[in-house]
């Protein structure tokens, strides 16, 4: 019998009223009205990309038919990214408009110009983000705006209508925590200014996956899913799960999975395609306990056959089931799973391929080129030419998805973490170079999964858990590594009844903040070892609920999947008291706190009596002021309710204060942080991004600046920066949290303020300016000193200059009112930064000029103490400040002197070269053009020749100075430089790094110096004398200095 189910075109009107604004601030809790610190005194402040660029999970990508270099990706957690170079190069085409975790990415046929973008990813992993409905492009990327369905959570596929793109479709899976009738497939006919809901088959189960016949748009093909995740739990199937069918444009479904020869019983997630070359052959990928696998219908779903029934093609179901049919071969077709799979014979046998990364999820090929294609997995997106045999990189792609982060003490420090679908990584936060490259990064202990914990005495020493309980211990030096797991009885497939010991998917492990030998990990008890690993003690009792109803398998119905991600009743956060030893908290991920003061030997529960059950609590932070003070964050996102929660006890956890004013009622909270330099001073990440509190969590505010929209899993604070691991965006860090220590409410009235810079190391490399990333390199620490200045008002009229300076000396000066591009500051109102690299001016640079291994640039400052003025309109402002010492540097301070005063000495020499050089052109292009007006009048004719034999005289000098032949940046190969390339030379080695000047470089700058000196005496010696003499027998020939020619 065909069931058809016929829905009566009710029209929803989704009221478009969301926007960027909405997107970061819905339904904010009311802020308490108390005065605070303005955020216009610290708006200088910026987010750096460190990166790495090593892509993470994309399930959307696309392309665009006869643009063979123009695709589309959706990052899950990442937003929207083109390339225009096949896949060479990414960037981002959403920020500013919307963000996060992405579903879906189409481009109408009709208008390559349109772009619908669909919120929430389909690989609905234990940590996965939800989306913020529907967007539009009218523009190819350039603006956005909202098109509606707010609530659909997410959205796995949007469909074009192929000659008209405002008739489109989207595919709402909905909320996968709980009931939701916000689910099926919608419509809408007029650009997505209003939807239809057209398909809908029950609360708990929504649209997968959707595809119109490519030769009639009035045909549809969709596909639903009963899924809801848990805590502790997956389930995949059941009620719901259905193959579907519409002539009509969708204004009637036939459900097709209840057709002859499709399996009957439990049906889980499916995928559908139909290919573009014969309309009616259509493929479904289906999760079934028996008769799972490939079926492939000759009649547009009337009957099926099963044609392959491989595991490879269907396991893990919940995580794949993507199927396409080829664009140009009838028989080809493509399955998606932790490899991609091609068959040729129309899906009876399948060849197994490898794209550079593997877990894969979405695949567009060109209709015009089946050649041509882009596949989404777990590491991005990649592009093909040549049908699979080559691919494009993922390492240029910044959408690292990361757990936990943590730094060590070396410098520059490293940073560490954990990437999902990847490898652990440590990156260093600033290099030697202008950015932070693969060169600056490696893997380290542990799995994607993972908690890091340093040795405090050795930071090549590193602890790296994962799933399944495993821990290892890496020493970077020797190239070893170790496990050494708890209990290393592996439980891969297992639920977590009956464990010994239950240790969640992202467990956390720490050292001792008091004793450098004592490293923790947490299952639901406490571990602790004094002796790397060889030997763990048991610290405590199980501190969880320990419910066995939900210690069971994880799946569902049709497939288990027992990873570690559902295993519950755990540890999941823990901090030890940087105050006191043996003071340490505990927070389970079904809602306990406990606390011990003896090191372990007892607990108290100390659970706040107003959360709600079975909070996970995500981080606990003890406070670097008092002992009895302590910090939560909690999430209840896994049982649909996505508010935030934070907690602070000043009491040892007997009473909590819930500490939320000010955040979105739908910005859940997994991390807060306390600044170890400022008390009251409080970070805390959301799932869309940054809010801060300067009142100890009283109040909070937006402190997203920057910062793209993307859920924040962690946050760290190292040197006075703010380091923020992003599930999508990489790794970020602010680099000056002094300037918030120094804030106050009264600087809310200055009429300009200026910040004490921080300390500044003297090293090679740094970032040219604040967020200035290359496409596949992360945005470098900015050299040299740093300073923030605000000003209240500003006028065009204003003057505003910072001159820094050494013992009353200037070393240097810039103005808005200067002329000098290189001595230009930049200055407006609200909050400023300016980078002074800390260089002497160097030495002249003439036009044209073509040198070969050489340096101009001026010589760095040397360690000490300095100050920094901000003058106004002839108001001052002064700061103290101090340049440092590289702790790498082989030499001393005073060693560093001796390189300043060289390289200062070469460049005056130098300098007083090219200075007269230009008098020299300047001279002989007078006496030239005396020559040129006067050379054939015989009344001058002995003026005439000693105009050319002293502009000879000057070219003699200048062609001994700098060789004038040279003109581009190989002729010094032809023409061989001269005295102030080879001075200038000396000063390029001397400046490579800190040391003094060898021996050899005094005697050849010695030696270069005397002759530069003896070319700028007979320079003085033309002029005083030669050029003298010319002007006063000039002066006496009475010349006409304007002449009309006849």
């Amino acid at each position: 019998m065909r069931n058809t189910l016929i829905l009566l075109s009710a029209v929803l009107s989704i009221a478009l009223s969301i926007s960027t604004d909405t997107v970061n601030a819905q339904r904010k809790k009311k802020a308490k009205k108390t005065e605070s610190i303005s955020s216009d005194l610290y708006g200088s402040l910026s987010y750096r990309l460190v990166g790495p660029f090593r892509g993470g999970r994309s399930a959307a990508v696309t392309g665009v038919p006869n643009k063979p270099n123009l695709y589309y990706m959706g990052a899950t957690g990442g937003g929207v990214w083109r390339t225009q170079d096949a896949g060479t190069s990414w960037e981002n085409i959403s920020d500013g408009y919307f963000g996060g975790s992405i579903g879906a990415v189409e481009v109408a046929q009709s208008d390559p110009n349109v772009i619908y973008v669909g919120g929430g990813e389909v690989t609905v992993r234990g940590n996965v983000s939800s989306g913020y409905g529907v967007f539009k492009s009218t523009d190819a990327g350039k603006t956005w705006e909202s098109k509606g369905l707010p609530n659909s959570r997410h959205i796995p596929r949007m469909r074009v209508h192929p000659k008209n793109e405002n008739i489109l479709y989207a595919a709402v899976l909905g909320n996968i925590y709980k009931e939701s009738t916000d689910r099926g497939v919608y419509k809408s006919t007029d650009g997505g200014d209003n939807w239809s809901k057209i398909l809908y088959a029950n609360d708990m189960a929504g649209a997968v996956d959707l595809i119109l016949d490519p030769n009639n748009p009035r045909i549809l093909y969709a596909a639903t899913w009963r899924i809801q995740r848990t805590p502790y739990s997956l389930s995949s199937g059941g009620l719901g799960s259905a193959l579907w069918k519409s002539e009509d444009q969708g204004a009637t479904w036939t459900e097709i999975s209840t057709h002859k020869g499709f399996p009957q019983g439990t049906l889980g997630i499916m995928g559908v395609t139909v290919s573009p070359v014969n309309s009616n052959r259509v493929w479904a990928i289906v999760e079934h306990k028996e008769k799972g696998g490939l079926y492939r219908s000759e009649d547009g779903g009337e009957t099926w056959t099963q044609v392959n029934s491989e595991r490879k093609l269907r396991q893990r179901a919940w995580y794949y089931t993507r199927v396409y049919a080829d664009t140009q071969d009838e028989n080809i077709v493509y399955v998606m799973n932790v490899r991609y799979h091609k068959s040729t014979d129309g899906g009876k046998t399948f060849q197994t391929y490898n794209a550079p990364h593997g877990d894969h999820h979405d695949l567009w090929i060109a209709p015009e080129n089946n050649h041509r294609m882009i596949i989404g997995d777990d590491g991005g997106a990649q592009v093909s030419n040549d049908q699979g045999e080559n691919w494009s990189t993922y390492g240029n792609q910044p959408t690292a998805q990361f757990y936990r982060v943590t730094t060590d003490n070396a410098f520059p420090y490293r940073i560490y973490a954990a990437q999902q679908d990847n490898s652990t990584v440590r990156i260093e936060h600033r290099s030697d170079g202008y950015a932070i490259t693969e060169d600056n990064w490696e893997p380290t202990a542990g799995g994607e999964s993972a908690h890091i914990a340093i040795d405090p005495e050795n930071n090549d020493i590193v602890y790296g858990g994962s799933y399944g309980g495993y821990l290892t211990r890496v020493n970077h030096q020797t190239k070893t590594q170790r496990a050494i797991n708890v209990w290393p009885d592996n439980p891969m497939g297992y639920g977590a009844e009956g464990m010994k010991y239950r240790f969640q998917w992202n467990f956390p492990i720490m050292f001792s903040k008091h004793d450098p030998k004592k490293l923790y990990t947490f299952s639901n008890h406490v571990h602790m070892t004094t002796n790397e690993g060889q030997s763990w003690e048991l610290l405590s009792d199980d501190l969880t609920r320990n419910d066995p109803t939900k210690l069971v398998s994880s799946g569902g119905p049709i497939t288990q999947d027992n990873t570690g991600v559902e295993y519950y009743c755990t540890i999941f956060a823990a901090g030890e008291s940087p105050l006191r030893e043996g003071l340490m908290w505990v927070g389970s991920d079904d809602g306990l706190i406990h606390l011990t003061q003896d090191g372990g030997k007892s607990w108290n529960n100390v659970t706040p009596a107003q959360m709600p059950e079975w909070n996970m609590i995500n981080s606990i932070e003890p406070s670097a002021f008092d002992e009895g003070t302590c910090y939560v964050a909690a999430t209840r996102y896994k049982m649909g309710d996505f508010k935030p929660y934070l907690y602070k006890t000043t009491d040892y956890g007997q009473t909590w204060t819930e500490i939320t004013n000010g955040i979105d009622d739908e910005h859940f909270t997994r991390v807060l942080r306390e600044d170890p330099n400022r008390k009251g001073l409080l970070y805390a990440g959301t799932e869309t991004g940054m809010y801060i509190s300067f009142d100890d969590g009283a109040n909070w505010r937006s402190f997203q600046l920057d910062l793209p929209i993307v859920p924040i899993t962690d946050l760290t604070i190292k040197d006075e920066n703010l380091i923020v691991a992003t599930q999508g965006r990489s790794l970020y860090i602010i680099d000056d949290l002094s300037v918030l220590h120094q804030l106050e409410v009264a600087d809310n009235a200055a009429d300009f303020k200026l910040f004490t810079p921080k300390d500044s190391y003297r090293t090679k490399g740094g970032g040219r300016s604040f967020g200035n990333t290359a496409l596949t390199a992360g945005a470098n620490h900015p050299s040299g000193v740093v300073t923030h200045f605000y000003i209240k008002d500003m006028d065009a009229k204003d003057e505003v200059s910072l001159t820094y300076t050494k013992a009353g000396d200037t070393l240097a000066h810039f103005s808005t009112k200067a002329k000098e591009r290189n001595k230009k500051l930049s200055a407006q109102k609200g909050a400023n930064t300016h980078n002074w690299n800390t260089r002497s001016d160097g030495a002249e640079r003439l036009p044209g000029m073509i040198l070969w291994a050489a340096s101009l640039g001026g010589a760095k400052a040397v360690p000490g103490d300095y100050m920094v003025h901000l003058n106004i309109n002839g108001t001052t402002q002064s700061q103290d400040f101090k340049i440092v010492p590289d702790p790498r540097a082989e030499v001393s301070v005073a060693q560093m002197k001796e390189q300043y005063d060289f390289i200062n000495d070469v460049n005056l020499t130098v300098d007083k070269a090219h200075q007269s050089i230009k008098k020299i052109r300047s001279i002989n292009s007078k006496l030239s053009a005396f020559i040129k007006q006067h050379g054939d009048d015989g009344k001058v004719s002995a003026l005439v020749e000693k105009a050319k034999a002293l502009k000879e005289s000057f070219s003699t000098v200048e062609k001994a100075l700098y060789q004038t032949q040279n003109r581009s940046g190989q002729d010094p190969l032809n023409f061989p430089i001269r005295l102030t390339n080879k001075l200038a030379h000396v000063n390029s080695l001397v400046g490579r790094d800190d040391f003094p000047p060898t021996a050899q470089d005094k005697a050849v700058a010695a030696e270069l110096t005397q002759k530069i000196n003896e070319q700028l005496e007979d320079f003085n010696a033309l002029v005083d004398q030669e050029m003298k003499e010319f002007n006063t027998e000039f002066n006496k020939a009475e010349l006409d200095y304007l002449a009309i020619e006849e």
